[in-house]
């Protein structure tokens, strides 16, 4: 029977005429050289051109990589070699190597030698680690050497191929051939030796448009390959398929079955002669170069044949060599000493050859039989011996259940089912069929449907529109995973609805399959464990899909294939296409917990939780999470990160800030204090904000809710933290203009501190204006311009600054009133009806204030007549004159313990009245207050400048507060000193509370 092989086109580039072609072994890299003189590297995969470059103006006709030193070596028609290093496209070194046209390059596969063969009818080797000195010369054909190919199994002997009709076979140290193989009619343009073991073969191509195979050992001729209408230009053994590859200049690439020689596929993708072809060991790559470009190809399944049962014993093939590692083979001690990803150390025993070249291997469901599928044929064999139990002609065969039950898909249209190896029945389709899938049900594939087929009676049990690349079902028959090209759909199968089922349309039993969830992802290979699917995808990920969320269990390099699962050992197998074994840990227990979750068997999920080591509860926490059940997630998970993140979620701020205790994160910080915002716990919200130093935050909170200590406190942790913006607003904000204008000049903002002066307090310009001169004299000594000159002083340059000294008269009044304590239910005044001078001038009138001869203000009786002039109604706004400076009322710092007032003499006495108050002042000046003591609340305030909050316990607000009700007193607050961790309490660190895992219960 024919060979059944796939041929994707992977890559199509059109370039100058192709001489030769090579691939990396590693990276995805087509390398061509080209008759125009240059090099092509193209990542066959993207189909982008990775690299060019110009080797000289002649023809190239042979390039190689030499990938552990990082090399292109090329030869071309100037008779020189040239190394160049393929990341930096540096030209490495340039020697002449031969009299004439070099036509082959070949790199040694282990030593550091570099042959060469030219029209100069010799042939040369050349040493890398000894400056490029030619190590051997090889003399004996009588015309061209056109090509050289070293023998895989002995790499100290190799073959050519000459014009002078002949293929002579040469030993490293000798300068004669080893012998002559003759038998062509013309010249002989290409060689390549046999990759597998059990034939010594040569192949060669010539210009009488034949193909010849030899036998070296006997050094003879064992088959002729006819067919090619033009002369053979290259001719290929596949290092890893039964295949034999031939181009001609007829413009055809040939694969012949290396068994049978038959004439499999003939290609012919229009790019003119055939030059080259190139097959890459280890893979199904094939490259050919043409005359107007070059191909590259993939040939069949890179899948390689394996298959491993429920005992742990792998078959897989080799060529036709089906060999046999058994898991049970690895001690204890090995088994707990491999990591996830390692090769396993497994002997590997040979079982014998198979007639066929296998291209997939199955173990029935007992693991009594295996069966090799290929060439057109299936064999079964006994699994122990490898003895032949059936055969027969088949494109694809799948086992059922029963492990004496299996189905042959004969054709594109007829399916035989067997039972006990003799005929059961047979199903004939209506539809070309792409394949077929085993398992509780027989599935047909075509390219737009799917039908399920009973394996008893033959009867379409359901067809489904949709396209499909494999079908993979559960153990128990309950779940199957339909795997498409994008996407893969998990399914129930109802096996009650089918059997009582009454009505049977066109396309089966409608209620057959009950539909699950659907994921995006391209499943390669997969199997099942209870609920949870196990799948490999094209990004090289191995994921099991549990409750309509995928688990990644890891990120591997290269493509796997899943074996299957072993329970006591809890782990993963895979392999690799050579053939190595890995496996990743997975345990059973967090599947079975996932499992009896998905299936609400809650009690059975509550037992097997406590066998789950700690470290692989906070996989299961995720898993509730997602399955809904966040309460019990938290009380699962051991991530605090995650417990963070549920206890949010979940409204539970004390948790959330044990743990934000334990983490300290800013990010966690803010995180919970808009939580706590949320949850009006805007208490917690402070101290979190002040944790988190969100001084932004702080400052909104603040003034919202009108707390002057906390204002006070944030002035200060941010100047400490040199927010500078935020501690001048909070100062600002707060009255206190000398701590503003003490950051401005602490940060050089002389200028700014200067206006900032003249406007709200003038007594401190002169001091202000000094350092702005000094400072702007240092900037400009090498100008001849006097920056500092410039600025006038109020005090010496009264004329320039009219009203100077009664601007230090109103900043004097303004902060002694600001000391005056005014009824929180006293109306204030707004900032725009505010004037400050007629202020000053009533008051002197009255003798309620007065000046010393040092400028100082003195009150008398400001109490009553203060407290009048904010009872009053505000004059009209026609009424009101403008004055030149307003000034602000700035809060003054806390004083010492003042000592008690002296009582007053009787006419004192009758001077004040009942009006005389004092002014209360904290008793200690370094102790903070804590939020929430004071007896009466803070009070946000309105200024003829920005708002002022006056300091927290202080009898004396500002003058221009505005309207507070009495009956919605604002929210006081405490930062992080004032915190009381008492009120929380540590975080569980004990065991799990059975009690909060009641799934059942979740709301």
């Amino acid at each position: 029977m024919p060979l059944r092989l796939d041929v994707k086109r992977k890559l199509l580039a059109r370039s100058d005429r192709v001489k030769c072609v090579d691939l990396h072994p590693v990276d995805m890299w087509l390398l061509a050289a080209l008759y125009n003189g240059n090099v092509h590297i193209w990542n066959y995969e993207t189909q982008t051109l990775v690299k060019s470059f110009e080797v000289c103006d002649v023809p190239v006709r042979a390039a190689k990589f030499v990938p552990r030193k990082s090399w292109v070596v090329t030869g071309s028609d100037d008779m020189h070699i040239r190394i160049f290093n393929y990341n930096t496209l540096e030209r490495v070194h340039q020697f002449e190597a031969h009299s004439d046209y070099l036509r082959s390059l070949v790199v040694h596969p282990t030593l550091p030698y570099v042959i060469s063969s030219s029209d100069d009818m010799l042939v040369k080797m050349w040493d890398w680690d000894n400056k490029w000195a030619m190590k051997q010369s090889f003399e004996g054909h009588t015309h061209y050497v056109m090509q050289i190919a070293i023998n895989p199994k002995d790499n100290n002997t190799f073959a050519t191929a000459s014009l002078d009709k002949t293929v002579k076979v040469w030993q490293f140290g000798s300068n004669v051939p080893n012998f002559t193989l003759e038998g062509h009619e013309k010249g002989v343009n290409c060689v390549d030796y046999y990759h597998g073991g059990e034939k010594p073969y040569i192949i060669s191509g010539a210009d009488d448009h034949l193909v010849k195979i030899w036998d070296y050992q006997n050094k003879t001729c064992v088959q002729t390959l006819d067919g090619h209408a033009q002369n053979v230009s290259s001719v290929c053994f596949h290092p890893e398929l039964p295949l034999i590859i031939t181009g001609s200049e007829d413009s055809t690439v040939r694969l012949w079955h290396a068994n049978t020689y038959r004439l499999e596929t003939t290609l012919n993708y229009g790019l003119e002669r055939v030059w080259c072809i190139q097959a890459q060991k280890g893979a199904n790559t094939v490259a050919i170069g043409y005359d107007e470009g070059s191909v590259t190809l993939k040939l069949g399944r890179e899948e390689p044949a394996v298959s491993m049962d429920s005992s742990g014993k792998i078959l897989w093939a080799k060529h036709s060599e089906i060999q046999q590692a058994n898991l049970k083979t690895i001690s204890a001690e090995e088994s707990e000493a491999i990591q996830d990803g390692e090769r396993l150390p497994l002997s590997v025993k040979d079982l014998g050859s198979s007639e066929i070249y296998p291209q997939t291997l199955a173990h029935s469901s007992n693991g009594r039989f295996v069966v090799a599928c290929g060439d057109g044929e299936y064999i079964v064999y006994t699994a122990m011996a490898l003895r032949n139990k059936d055969f027969g002609q088949g494109l694809e065969f799948v086992w059922a259940i029963d492990p004496n039950m299996f189905a042959v898909r004969e054709s594109a249209t007829n399916v035989k089912i067997k039972k006990n190896f003799k005929d059961h029945k047979s199903i004939r389709s209506d539809m070309s069929l792409e394949g077929i899938s085993g398992g509780p049900l027989l599935a047909l594939r075509s390219n737009n449907s799917l039908c399920f087929f009973d394996w008893e009676t033959a009867l379409l049990v359901r067809r489904i529109e949709i396209t499909a690349k494999s079908i993979y079902w559960s153990d128990n028959g309950e779940m199957v995973a339909i795997c498409g090209e994008e996407q893969f759909y998990v399914l129930r199968y109802k096996a009650d609805a089918v059997n009582n089922a009454t009505e049977v349309t066109e396309d089966g039993i409608e209620d057959a399959f009950e539909i699950i969830g659907e994921q995006i992802e391209v499943v390669k290979t997969g199997f099942w464990i209870g609920d949870c699917f196990i799948f490999t995808t094209a990004l090289n990920r191995i994921n099991y899909y549990v409750g309509g969320e995928i688990v990644t269990i890891a990120h591997v390099d290269r493509p796997l294939y899943l074996l299957g699962y072993m329970a006591k050992e809890s782990r993963v197998y895979a392999v690799d296409k050579d053939l190595n074994v890995i496996s990743y840990k997975l345990l059973l227990s967090v599947l079975e917990y996932q499992t009896a979750v998905m299936r609400r068997d809650f009690d059975t999920a509550d037992k097997v939780l406590t066998t789950i080591p700690k470290e692989q509860r906070t996989r299961v926490a995720h898993f509730l999470e997602k399955q809904g059940f966040k309460k019990q997630a938290l009380a699962v998970s051991q991530d605090p990160d995650h417990k963070f993140d549920l206890s949010v979620s979940l409204g539970d701020l004390k948790t959330a800030y044990d743990l934000a205790l334990q983490m300290d994160s800013e990010e966690k910080w803010k995180a919970l204090s808009q939580a706590a915002t949320l949850k009006s716990d805007l208490h917690l919200a402070g101290e979190c904000l002040g944790r988190a130093h969100d001084f932004g935050g702080l400052m909104l909170l603040a003034t919202c809710a009108g707390s002057a200590d906390l204002l006070k406190k944030l002035a200060d942790k941010s100047a400490a933290a040199e927010a500078h913006n935020i501690s001048f607003l909070s100062s600002l904000l707060l009255g206190d203009i000398d701590a503003c204008l003490d950051k401005l000049i602490a940060t050089g903002r002389l200028p700014e501190a200067a206006f900032l002066a003249r406007t709200h307090a003038p007594s401190r310009v002169q001091s202000i204006l000094e350092l702005w001169k000094t400072k702007a004299s240092s900037h400009s000594e090498k100008s001849s311009r006097k920056i500092g000159e410039s600025l006038a002083d109020p005090v010496k340059y009264e004329n320039l600054f009219p009203g100077f000294n009664e601007s230090l008269k109103r900043e004097a009044f303004v902060r002694e009133i600001s000391k005056v304590a005014i009824p929180a239910s006293a109306r204030i005044p707004s900032a725009a009806t505010r004037n400050i001078e007629q202020e000053l001038e009533e008051a002197v009138a009255s003798g309620a204030v007065s000046f010393t001869d040092e400028g100082a203000c003195v009150l008398r009786g400001a109490s009553r007549s203060t407290e009048q002039q904010l009872k009053a109604p505000a004059p009209p706004a026609a009424a009101r004159q403008p004055s030149p400076v307003r000034q602000p009322s700035p809060v003054r710092e806390p004083s010492p313990v003042r000592e008690p007032s002296p009582v007053p003499d009787e006419e004192e006495e009758e001077e004040f009245g009942d009006d005389q108050q004092e002014v209360h002042v904290p008793a200690n000046n370094d102790e903070e207050e804590s939020f929430g003591t004071s007896k009466t609340p803070d009070v946000v305030l309105e200024t003829s400048r920005p708002d002022i909050v006056p300091a927290r316990g202080s009898a004396a607000p500002d003058l221009v507060s505005a309207p507070v009700q009495q009956d919605a007193p604002p929210q006081e607050f405490q930062d992080d000193a004032q915190w009381s961790d008492e009120d929380f309490g540590d975080a569980d660190t004990g065991d799990l509370n059975m009690d909060d895992l009641n799934l059942d219960e979740e709301d």
